[in-house]
């Protein structure tokens, strides 16, 4: 949801009506401490400048950005290895989220240079000069750059992420012709990091009813599974204003993507489907 809310409209120029906005109280962003600056003659190019999203909700004060500088020469390549070489060797109070460094669990999701990406993947040489790194926009934040997901989670559970079927279980597995499993290529992959969703402005609008680019996908990945026999009923599920049809094809989500799927054509999969069924 928009961070702002109205409380009330003033004259503008030419007689018009301008609406006024305030931020919820402690939510402006202020400049935060400079904690390691490179020493003087160091050596160009060495040390990078990282801008870090700092906010701790048990101390009751604004958010603020930190700069760290981090030794690049003792230090990976990467965007996560940064975070983690600061929180060694310089601040280990701050917090966020990594586990696999393989770009497959989707835990250090977050936004780098205005982009939302994988800390793990983001080579630190595609970054800005001065990397500015946020938790993903239009959630709830726990702390630092670590985003509040339960409602996402929600959300996917909500279609039922697993294979439904009426007939008996076979004894070994359940068949599946080669045509048939690679119409799941391009859904499988994703690793609900959550970086559509939360580049998606329709999400941001109606978080609470809308399900998002990427639990949209997942949706569409069982709706396609030939193995699956609840096909009606998953649709059935998806026909409602806002869960499915609060997509207006911005496409954002297609371009945050850090796998390189596409979950703008899933969704357009999905509204194929509703209106061939009612046919």
């Amino acid at each position: 949801m928009p961070p702002a809310n109205a409380i009330a409209a003033s004259q503008g120029s030419k007689g018009l009506k301008m609406v006024q906005f305030t931020l919820p109280k402690n939510s402006k962003v202020k400049q935060g401490k400079a904690w390691n600056p490179p020493p003087e003659g160091a050596e160009e190019g060495r040390w990078r400048e990282y801008r870090i999203y700092r906010f701790d909700p048990d101390t009751g004060e604004n958010p603020h950005l930190d700069t760290y500088w981090v030794d690049m020469k003792d230090c990976g390549p990467m965007v996560l290895d940064g975070l983690i070489w600061i929180k060694n060797n310089v601040d280990p109070t701050l917090t966020f989220r990594r586990s696999c460094r393989e770009g497959v669990c989707g835990s250090c999701s977050m936004n780098i240079g205005g982009t939302n990406t994988l800390a793990c993947t983001m080579h630190a040489d595609e970054a800005p000069e001065r990397i500015a790194i946020y938790p993903l926009p239009h959630l709830p934040v726990i702390k630092d750059l670590v985003p509040d997901l339960t409602h996402f989670f929600a959300q996917h559970r909500s279609i039922e992420p697993w294979l439904k079927t009426d007939t008996p279980t076979p004894q070994k597995e359940w068949r599946q012709s080669r045509d048939d499993r690679a119409k799941l290529d391009g859904l499988y992959e994703c690793i609900l990091c959550a970086c559509c969703s939360t580049a998606c402005p329709s999400y941001w609008w109606n978080g609470e009813r809308y399900l998002g680019p990427a639990v949209l996908l997942q949706a569409d990945r069982w709706v396609e599974d030939s193995r699956d026999e609840r096909t009606g009923e998953r649709l059935d599920d998806l026909e409602d204003p806002f869960r499915l049809y609060r997509c207006h094809t911005i496409l954002n989500c297609t371009k945050a993507c850090p796998k390189g799927l596409n979950p703008a054509a899933a969704i357009a999969s999905l509204k194929r489907q509703m209106v061939e069924r009612g046919e």
